[in-house]
């Protein structure tokens, strides 16, 4: 969900992740949006829409003007295209073939989404964060819920005819 900014009016408006980074970066800058939408080849006013996310995920050609425009590499560049990534203002989320419950999921949280409050949206983010394992363990061969992978053995565990070592009794 996109940050709420507020405009010179104190009229609130959304940044796409793509959009507060190109801010911060020009506002570190001391550089103005319409100098840069002038190097872009865009108008100031598209620009600050597409910060804003009124209009689509920026192109990688957008991106790539902005990471020149900017003159940052590697880490940074590939954050700008990262973020650009994340910054479609209308998102799919392709639910069929998921399951009914993950149907309701993807359904409830695009007619939700807008009255979620800023803590609920960084809980789910953690939640979504910290997902590194499938709970199904069936369909995706891996660690399970309790660490164990998928033919029961623990990640320290040695492999198949090799004997443990002797713990230390101390």
């Amino acid at each position: 969900m996109p940050r709420r900014s507020r405009d010179p009016d104190g009229e609130a408006r959304a940044l796409t992740p793509f959009g507060r980074r190109v801010r911060e970066l020009r506002a570190a800058r001391g550089l103005q949006l319409k100098h840069m939408a002038a190097h872009l080849g865009v108008s100031s006013a598209y620009l600050s829409a597409l910060e804003r996310g009124e209009r689509g995920r920026p192109t990688f050609t957008l991106v790539q003007g902005t990471i020149h425009y900017f003159g940052v590499i590697w880490d940074e560049a590939d954050e700008l295209q990262r973020l650009a990534e994340l910054s479609d203002p209308a998102p799919r989320v392709p639910a069929g073939g998921c399951g009914a419950d993950a149907m309701l999921l993807a359904n409830r949280l695009a007619r939700e989404i807008a009255g979620l409050g800023p803590e609920r949206v960084a809980s789910m983010l953690a939640i979504l964060d910290g997902v590194s394992t499938p709970v199904d363990a069936t369909d995706h061969p891996g660690p399970s819920l309790d660490g164990r992978d998928a033919n029961g053995s623990n990640p320290g565990d040695p492999p198949p005819g090799v004997p443990s070592r002797p713990r230390d009794s101390n």
